[in-house]
């Protein structure tokens, strides 16, 4: 039985008592989101989707990842955590849930660069990430559970390799990765840009992380190279081909969970469109004439 916003307040002992008023918040595409405030003090409260173990959430890791990344001043701390029901209770940022809009304007790359050092530089997180082997991951899921892929994925499986061995011949040291940073994952407080939802958090190739947040942010070509000489201090051809590769990761995984999502979500949103979009932007490069450049710079 889905535990209760409601039943939540009632878990918390400090709450007791208290005034508490509860508010929705949208725009979660996995879980149910709340802002409570208690005697005016609010609070960030998420509650799990459903079966979001098929979509390989480890919700140890994410605790343990969401409290090692708040250590480094760009996430919020985490507060209240009922491990039964996978109830996670953070620090209210006050500030703006960012969009692709806000993220493309003049300046953005560089903060954004800003706030991935910060985190990529602080405390090791619990297990690693690795698309590669999460698309393995979906792909044994969508079998087992008779779930909907779009009908020319595994066609495309050998080109996957070429990219996995590619980007693997001069990866770079793995740091605390968020691995999932579409826009609205960043809140502009007005004075720094703020990472939330670690869900799919774990070590990782920092190109990744980039990659896939210039992919969530339909970044420019422009846009791409601001962002890595933000990160790196310089453009370089290599760092650029392993964004791009990893971009276009992010496209091949996430058809998948979207997928999935599809096949399992109470959410009253579209998975099959968002899974299929995904796919047609990655078929779009898995075909088209920049991969093999691509492979070759990585």
């Amino acid at each position: 039985m889905t535990i209760t916003i409601e039943q939540v307040v009632d878990y918390i002992p400090s709450w007791s008592g208290r005034r508490v008023d509860i508010t929705p918040v949208g725009g979660g595409l996995t879980n149910t989101n709340y802002r409570v405030d208690v005697d005016g003090k609010p609070h960030f409260v998420r509650l799990p989707g459903t079966s979001t173990d098929l979509l390989a959430v480890d919700r140890a890791n994410e605790i343990y990842n969401a409290r090692a990344a708040s250590e480094t001043g760009v996430a919020p701390q985490l507060l209240h955590v009922l491990p039964d029901d996978d109830v996670m209770i953070f620090q209210f940022i006050e500030g703006e849930t960012m969009s692709p809009e806000r993220l493309q304007t003049p300046g953005m790359p560089g903060r954004i660069a800003t706030a991935l050092r910060r985190l990529h530089g602080g405390p090791r997180f619990l297990h690693d990430f690795d698309m590669f082997r999460l698309v393995e991951t979906y792909l044994a899921t969508s079998e087992q559970h008779g779930v909907r892929i779009p009908d020319d994925y595994r066609s495309h499986l050998p080109v996957v390799g070429e990219i996995e061995a590619a980007v693997r011949r001069h990866a770079l040291p793995t740091a605390p990765c968020h691995n999932d940073l579409l826009a609205e994952n960043y809140i502009d407080d007005g004075r720094q840009l703020w990472l939330i939802d670690f869900e799919y958090s774990g070590n990782n190739d920092p190109c990744f992380e980039l990659g896939n947040t210039c992919q969530e942010l339909q970044y420019s070509t422009d846009q791409y190279e601001e962002l890595c000489a933000a990160y790196f201090g310089a453009v370089s051809p290599s760092h650029l081909a392993r964004m791009r590769l990893y971009a276009l990761m992010s496209d091949i995984g996430w058809t998948l969970w979207g997928a999935i999502q599809a096949k399992i979500s109470k959410l009253d949103f579209d998975f099959w469109d968002y899974a299929t979009t995904r796919w047609r932007r990655a078929q779009s490069i898995l075909t088209g004439p920049d991969l093999a450049g691509w492979l070759k710079d990585a």
